[in-house]
């Protein structure tokens, strides 16, 4: 039992100390970006997420999950020398994706940009994002094989790396666009996507490179090459279909949102920077914490998966259980520290009165946020996607239907209100998801 938990709590200690880090640089990040692009340009550079999530549903999402699974159940099984060949055919499955992909996002930005998020400016944003998925899925799938090793120093590393290398390009921008007399747009922050997401796949790929040099992967003559592509495809299929589903959804959401706003009597301008102040600067602070779920989450999903190849039921209630008895305490402690310091944080931060109070008005989703994040991690590690997915679908249609029914009337605090419906509804459905394995002696 001690030889199973250890490299989960260690796994979780990596990716809590280098996500910390990170969470620190990117939060420092946005103060930055919110005193150069401003409220309105972060609310640009924000829209164009929902099609970059959907752009990394498509290629990715479902095949780095069913890596991890696949890898994770080796190892429990013995056969560590087959953890190579899967992450090779997880590669060939999502950049094949990834190619296509960026050929249709690059091709139709403009519709994409006028028709979809009704923001022309979004368009070059969204042509120069497309360079980063075949780069994302590369990091991706390595990030997956080695969760599913239970090794994630790696990934850790290539996440802080990526941070680093982001935040730096975008600030050697800025100092030659002070140089030359010109002010930061948007574009300067999608470049540092471009690079940041270069620079955590070619250390993703060093890293492998360098695992072969030192005698690490062994043949597989005798491996299914064909078997373990269908199975794979068969995983990754119905959580890479849950995600687009999600993320179209998602994206309905950001485009929804500013439209919604205006029609309470909010001018586009004035729009894009409550939309941008609420996702890029309140959300930061909101999500700070999370770092630590994170982290667990992703551990969760391989020692789940371990568990269950393994046969370990009692293990797998147990971890249930603690992950309960860990994230709402975290949950309830950060809610009292953001309704009490969520004003000072707004005005000291940002110089935003706003953002304030949107932290204020967030600090109750706390509780279920860092809950939700955990306990979907163990519904994909236990095969449950399609439970996850349609929890996170009804979470979903509970903020549209805020959006399309109190934004009107209420403005921005009709869609806070959804947020928080939603994750109290979606906390208690993945609860219900888990009953049996919960009960568990």
């Amino acid at each position: 039992m001690k030889k199973q938990k250890h490299p989960l709590i260690a796994g979780t200690l990596i990716l809590t100390l280098t996500g910390l880090a990170s969470r620190f640089i990117g939060f420092f990040y946005k103060i930055f970006l919110s005193r150069t692009i401003g409220a309105e340009g972060i609310g640009i550079y924000q829209m164009i997420f929902p099609i970059y999530g959907v752009c990394y549903a498509f290629t990715t999402a479902g095949v780095e999950i069913a890596i991890s699974r696949f890898v994770s159940g080796e190892m429990a099984r013995g056969k560590k020398e087959r953890a190579r060949s899967i992450l090779w055919i997880g590669l060939a499955m999502s950049l094949s994706l990834s190619f296509l992909t960026v050929f249709l996002v690059y091709a139709n930005a403009d519709l994409l940009a006028i028709h979809i998020l009704h923001e022309p400016r979004c368009a070059n944003l969204l042509r120069i994002m497309s360079i980063t998925v075949p780069f994302g899925a590369c990091h991706s799938c390595i990030s997956g094989y080695y969760y599913g090793l239970q090794k994630t120093a790696v990934p850790a590393c290539a996440q802080l790396f990526e941070q680093l290398v982001r935040v730096a390009a975008v600030c050697i921008i800025y100092q030659v666009s002070l140089e030359e007399g010109r002010t930061l747009t948007p574009v300067a922050a999608v470049i540092g996507l471009v690079l940041g997401e270069f620079a955590s796949m070619l250390f993703g790929l060093f890293a492998v490179s360098s695992e072969s040099l030192r005698g690490h992967a062994k043949k597989t003559p005798d491996f299914p090459v064909r078997s373990f592509a269908r199975r794979m495809f068969l995983e990754a299929a119905p959580v890479s279909a849950n995600r687009v589903c999600m993320n179209l959804l998602g994206s309905a959401e950001a485009v929804l949102l500013p439209l919604t706003l205006q029609q309470y009597g909010l001018n586009t301008e004035r729009a894009l920077s409550v939309y941008g102040t609420l996702t890029g600067m309140a959300m930061a602070f909101i999500q700070f914490p999370s770092v630590l779920t994170n982290a667990v989450s992703v551990m969760l999903l391989s020692s789940v998966s371990e568990s269950q190849a393994a046969g370990n039921q009692n293990q797998i209630a147990r971890t249930i259980r603690k992950t309960i008895s860990f994230c709402l305490p975290l949950g309830i402690a950060c809610t009292v520290f953001f309704l009490f310091s969520g004003k000072y944080l707004g005005l000291f931060f940002f110089k935003s009165e706003m953002a304030g109070d949107f932290i204020i008005t967030l600090a109750w989703i706390c509780p279920f946020l860092y809950l939700n994040s955990t306990l979907h991690s163990i519904l994909n590690g236990l095969g449950k996607t399609a439970s996850g997915f349609i929890n996170n679908l009804i979470g979903i249609m509970i903020r549209i239907f805020f959006i399309l029914s109190c934004v009107p009337r209420f403005g921005i605090q009709g869609y806070l209100w959804g947020i928080l419906a939603n994750q109290l509804f979606v906390a208690l459905l993945n609860l219900n998801a888990l009953k049996e394995e919960r009960k568990l002696p």
